[in-house]
């Protein structure tokens, strides 16, 4: 596992979830700010694998280089995330963004997925109107998970037909994982009403 938080010089993993992420998600947005990103692609983006898209993900963060990694994902990218960090103890990520995470009982997944609080941070965004999860669910698994819960209301999946093109949070929370603890501690801490977060 990475190390402890400072992680100024941290590169971006984005791990999109079914179809990939298109020119106008927010996820395609936030990689073209970071030069240095890295996004984990998958063989098939219509077939929801959930061992073979974690290896890509282990795959991926090896020949990449060294890290640490601020993981980013969204809808089954993240329950892929997940998978990752339970089967990977040496995981270089160092903390984890899942924005709309898919429902792991519509695929038949959750055994598989951690039933306890993940081995780094993470956030986990979620929405009162998402098609993919129950606002109630999502709440469920970030309790689960130790997440730092996140609603941002009616959102829908917080994807390009959602109008999330960009999404300004996601470029917060970088930059807060990027900064001393206590300042992190205070992004998670913040209302979303203190800065242009979600939209």
């Amino acid at each position: 596992m990475a190390g402890t938080l400072p992680l100024a010089s941290a590169r971006l993993l984005i791990v999109p979830g079914l179809r990939n992420s298109s020119p106008l998600h927010w996820q395609s947005w936030l990689q073209s700010l970071h030069s240095g990103s890295v996004r984990v692609n998958q063989a098939d983006w219509t077939k929801p694998d959930l061992e073979t898209w974690a290896a890509n993900i282990t795959d991926t963060l090896a020949a990449a280089g060294r890290g640490p990694w601020l993981g980013v994902a969204h809808s089954f990218g993240c329950l892929a995330l997940a998978r990752h960090l339970a089967l990977e103890a040496d995981s270089p990520l160092a903390a984890a963004l899942l924005v709309a995470p898919a429902d792991p009982d519509a695929f038949g997944l959750a055994g598989l997925l951690p039933q306890t609080e993940l081995a780094i941070p993470t956030t986990l965004v979620a929405s009162d109107t998402d098609p993919w999860m129950r606002v109630a669910t999502a709440r469920l698994w970030a309790q689960r998970w130790g997440s730092h819960w996140v609603n941002l209301g009616d959102a829908g999946h917080i994807n390009a037909e959602a109008g999330f093109g960009p999404l300004p949070y996601a470029q917060r929370w970088l930059d807060a994982m990027r900064e001393p603890p206590e300042r992190a501690h205070h992004f998670h801490t913040a209302s979303l009403a203190e800065g242009p977060f979600a939209v």
